[in-house]
C-alpha cells in the first residue's frame, strides 16, 4: 500500500502518514462531484455564496487549529500561517460577495432581437495544487470554481495530507452538499487517472514547470481546459531614482517570506551600478537582523525549507554560483542539527549563467545583480524563460511606463508582488497560462455562452 508520509522539516521526524487513495476510490470519489453537480448548478447564487460565507467563518473561528498543521507539515512560521488562513477565508468570502458581479450576463448589440452572453458552469474541476501555501492555494483554486456552479475535487501535494484533510473538513462541519468539494489523497502518479476521467471537465495546476508541462499535455490530450501557475525567476528591478531604504525592505520580506518558498518571490533583484553598494549595505542590514528558528515560536521570521531534498538542491546553486564568481556576502553555508533550516543568503555579482540568475531558487536567498542603467536592467529583467511577477522600484510615472514593457504576468511599482483575491493573477512564457482571483479568474472555468434570440433585425 502506497503511504503519503508527512515530515515535519523542523525535526525531520515523521508525523503522519495516510494511505493513498486506490484508483476505485478515486473513481468514487469523482462519482460524488459529479453527483453533486447535479444539483449545485442549479442552485441560485445566493446559496452558494451562503455556503462559502459559512466555511470562511469556520476557518476564522479554527484559526488556531489549523495554522499549526502548515507549521507542522511543511514549516510555515506559525504567525505567516495564521495569516494564511485568514486569506483563504477572504478570498471564499470575495467571491461569495462578488460573484454574481462577475458573473452577470454580458448584452451585445448584434443582427438579433436580443443577444448576450451566459457565464455557465462546466462540472467538477480538478485542482493539483502544491504544498508551499496549502490553505490559500486552495481557496484561491475552489472558491471562484465553486461560486461559478462547479463542483471541486482537489488533489493536494502528498506531503500536506492533513492540511488536505482540515480544507475538506471545514466544507463537511458547515453542512456543505455532499460532494461539492473533496480531497483526495492520492499518489502523484495517479493524477493521470483523474485528469482523463470523462467527468473531469477542466483542470487547475500550481506547481513546477516540468509538471506543469506533464499535466498540460494530458489535459490538452482530452480537450480539456487548464489554468497553469507554475516557476518563477522573478525580477525586482532598483533604480537609481528609488526610495533605496523602503526598496530594501520590501526586498527582504518578498525574498524571506515562506522562507523564501513562494513562486511570486523576488528572486533576481536587479540594482542599478550608481547605487549598487548603498543598496547592498542597506539589503544587508534587513536581511541580516532577521531571526531563523523554531516556525512555532512567535518570534521565528524564516522557518525551515520544507524538504531536505529541497535544501540540498537549493544549497548547489548557491555552491555552484560562488564557484562561478559570485559573492556570498551572508550566509551560505548548510547548518548543523536538526531539521531542514537554510540560512537567509546574500549572494552579489551574480551574473547570467549562474545557477542562482538562471534557475528558481525556492528559499531564502537573495540575488543581487548589477545593471548599466534603466535599459540594461529591463533587459535584465526580461532574459529569463519565466514570467510570473515582476517588481519595479523608481518615480511613479517611470514604473508605470517600464511595466508594459516587462514581460510578466503581473507588474508591481514601488510595492510587493503579492496576490490578491480582488485581482488577476498568473504568468506568461514557462510561468503558464490562464488567470486566478478577480473577475477573470472566475471566468476560467465556466462556459461563455452566446445566446441570440430571433427574429433578426436586418
Amino acid at each position: 500500500m502506497t503511504m503519503l508520509t508527512a515530515i515535519d522539516p523542523t525535526t525531520g521526524t515523521i508525523v503522519r502518514e495516510v494511505p493513498a487513495a486506490t484508483p476505485a476510490e478515486i473513481t468514487a470519489i469523482i462519482d460524488r462531484a459529479q453527483s453533486a453537480y447535479v444539483s449545485w448548478k442549479d442552485t441560485p447564487l445566493a446559496e452558494r455564496a451562503q455556503v462559502l460565507q459559512r466555511v470562511a467563518a469556520h476557518l476564522r473561528e479554527h484559526t488556531e487549529e489549523l495554522a499549526p498543521l502548515m507549521t507542522q507539515e511543511m514549516g510555515k512560521p506559525i504567525s505567516e500561517a495564521r495569516g494564511e488562513v485568514g486569506k483563504a477565508a477572504w478570498a471564499a468570502e470575495h467571491y461569495a460577495q462578488h460573484a454574481e458581479d462577475y458573473l452577470a450576463t454580458e448584452h451585445i448589440a448584434a443582427d438579433a432581437t436580443a443577444s448576450y452572453v451566459q457565464y455557465l458552469p462546466l462540472g467538477p474541476v480538478l485542482g493539483i495544487l502544491p504544498w508551499n501555501a496549502p490553505f490559500w492555494i486552495a481557496f484561491r483554486f475552489c472558491a471562484p470554481a465553486l461560486m461559478a456552479g462547479n463542483t471541486c475535487v482537489m488533489k493536494h501535494d502528498p506531503h500536506v495530507p492533513g492540511c488536505a484533510a482540515a480544507i475538506e473538513d471545514a466544507f463537511t462541519a458547515v453542512g456543505a452538499p455532499p460532494g461539492l468539494f473533496q480531497a483526495v489523497q492520492a499518489a502523484t502518479p495517479d493524477v493521470e487517472q483523474m485528469i482523463r476521467d470523462p467527468r473531469i471537465r477542466a483542470v487547475s495546476f500550481t506547481g513546477s514547470d516540468r509538471a506543469g508541462s506533464a499535466v498540460a499535455s494530458i489535459a490538452a490530450s482530452e480537450i480539456k481546459p487548464a489554468v497553469l501557475e507554475l516557476g518563477g525567476s522573478d525580477p525586482c528591478v532598483v533604480l537609481a531614482d528609488a526610495d533605496l531604504e523602503q526598496a530594501a525592505k520590501i526586498s527582504a520580506l518578498s525574498r524571506v517570506t515562506n522562507a523564501g518558498q513562494s513562486c511570486i518571490a523576488a528572486k533576481r533583484v536587479i540594482v542599478e551600478r550608481s547605487v549598487h553598494d548603498e543598496f547592498v549595505q542597506l539589503l544587508t542590514e534587513q536581511l541580516g537582523g532577521l531571526v531563523m528558528g523554531d516556525p512555532r515560536e512567535e518570534s521565528t521570521q524564516v522557518g525551515p525549507i520544507a524538504r531536505q531534498e529541497l535544501r540540498e538542491n537549493l544549497h548547489r546553486q548557491v555552491q555552484t554560483s560562488v564557484e562561478a564568481g559570485a559573492t556570498c556576502v551572508l550566509g551560505g553555508q548548510m547548518p548543523e542539527g536538526d531539521g531542514y533550516f537554510y540560512p537567509v543568503t546574500l549572494l552579489t555579482g551574480v551574473t547570467p549563467g549562474m545557477p542562482a540568475c538562471t534557475e528558481e531558487t525556492f528559499g531564502p536567498v537573495a540575488v543581487v545583480i548589477a545593471a548599466d542603467d534603466a535599459e540594461d536592467a529591463l533587459a535584465i529583467a526580461n532574459d529569463t524563460p519565466y514570467g510570473l511577477g515582476a517588481s519595479i522600484w523608481t518615480t511613479t510615472a517611470r514604473g508605470v511606463e517600464m511595466a508594459g514593457r516587462i514581460e510578466a504576468g503581473q507588474v508591481s511599482v514601488n510595492g510587493i508582488v503579492k496576490t490578491d483575491p480582488r485581482l488577476p493573477s498568473g504568468g506568461i512564457k514557462r510561468s503558464g497560462y490562464g488567470r486566478e482571483l478577480g473577475p477573470h479568474g472566475i471566468r476560467e472555468f465556466v462556459n461563455a455562452q452566446q445566446v441570440w434570440v430571433g427574429p433578426a433585425t436586418t
